[in-house]
């Protein structure tokens, strides 16, 4: 994974983590032990479906960066449609408290979201990049100039 995409990753991941433990703590202190499950579960829902599209994204898009926009929009809607999944899947259990997953799911998702649209407008990726040996054979010696 290039540096760029690297602290893209971890600038999302920190604060979605950090949320999670928030979420963690404030849901075991009001509902309880199922509390605590239900958020531990979402954030670490969000944290492997979100970070598994970045590099998915990456991979994607690696040789071919001008599909970067198609193959962005196809990793989101995929993750979201499998978010959609776990909690239907999940609308009925009694492993954990499902309105504190969800609550979870959904902060944990957005802080995911803006942050790695904050890391990618921070990021000083090229939008062109040239190649080092087309630029010394374009540019003219100074060999034989006069002063």
């Amino acid at each position: 994974m290039p540096s760029p995409d690297a602290r893209i990753l971890r600038g999302a991941a920190i604060p979605t983590a950090v949320a999670g433990v928030i979420a963690m703590v404030i849901s075991t202190a009001v509902v309880g032990g199922k509390g605590l499950l239900g958020a531990l579960f979402a954030t670490l829902l969000v944290m492997a479906f979100f970070s598994s599209g970045q590099v998915a994204l990456d991979r994607l898009t690696r040789n071919n960066p001008q599909m970067m926009m198609a193959a962005a929009l196809l990793v989101y809607t995929t993750q979201i449609l499998l978010v959609g999944i776990v909690l239907a899947l999940f609308k009925s259990t009694t492993l954990f408290d499902t309105k504190v997953f969800g609550f979870t799911l959904l902060g944990c998702a957005l802080i995911w979201t803006g942050f790695q649209v904050r890391g990618a407008m921070k990021a000083k990726i090229y939008y062109v990049q040239s190649d080092a040996s087309e630029n010394k054979a374009d540019k003219p010696s100074d060999s034989g100039r006069q002063q």
